[in-house]
């Protein structure tokens, strides 16, 4: 029988704990039986995609999925980025939204700290943002609900920092150890997916939804 290392097994059993924490949330199919057809807090989530447009088409799953439990969301390129917040003023101004959500990968995450501050200076709320491995570092100036920062420590990822004038909820997960995650695969990889969702799902369908989906995620 080969001989395995202590800290080689040590790993592995840290990479299968985070998998299994990720794993804890529902899918999005499961989940959408027991869902109203329509969100209770009039959630919104605006996507946004990295360089290209090619390389964060896992997106796009996402929003499927959201989209059969009744959340609308819009996809875009992280160019359009201010574009796509006067966009979310206007829609929560009119009334049509009431709890807006941002997510990023990539580029579409390095350029969410501005997003938020935009709407602040717009005097719209932003109920929580979700960033997907952001390969620049960006300090937080804003305010917002809460803002996740799903990062891969031993890559080119980097931890948002809070700068002086933040107010929220700021959280830096490093997934490192999940297995088959990448820059360009953590957008597609099932458990992040999963992962992903679960967060919205516990603010777009409020308290009732959030003992549910809620779980431990990642290592700070």
């Amino acid at each position: 029988m080969p001989r395995v290392s202590g800290r080689r097994w040590s790993g592995s059993l840290k990479a299968a704990a985070v998998a299994l924490l990720l794993l804890a949330v529902p899918s999005a199919t499961t989940a959408s039986r027991a869902v109203p057809a329509q969100p209770a807090g009039g959630a919104k989530v605006y996507m946004l995609r990295g360089v290209l447009n090619i390389f964060s088409l896992g997106l796009d799953s996402i929003a499927a999925r959201l989209q059969a439990q009744g959340i609308p969301v819009d996809v875009t390129n992280y160019l359009g980025w201010s574009a796509v917040a006067d966009e979310a003023a206007a829609d929560y101004r009119s009334g049509r939204v009431k709890t807006i959500i941002l997510v990023g990968h990539s580029s579409g995450a390095t350029v969410l700290p501005d997003m938020v501050e935009r709407l602040n200076q717009l005097g719209v709320p932003v109920k929580l943002v979700i960033g997907l491995d952001s390969v620049f570092r960006t300090s937080l100036n804003g305010r917002v609900g809460r803002y996740i920062n799903y990062y891969i420590g031993n890559g080119n990822g980097e931890p948002v920092a809070r700068a002086r004038g933040m107010q929220g909820e700021l959280d830096n997960v490093n997934v490192q150890n999940v297995p088959g995650v990448g820059h360009i695969t953590i957008e597609k990889n099932e458990i992040m997916q999963r992962r992903v969702i679960g967060d919205i799902d516990a603010v777009a369908f409020g308290s009732r939804r959030r003992e549910v989906s809620a779980a431990p995620g990642g290592v700070r």
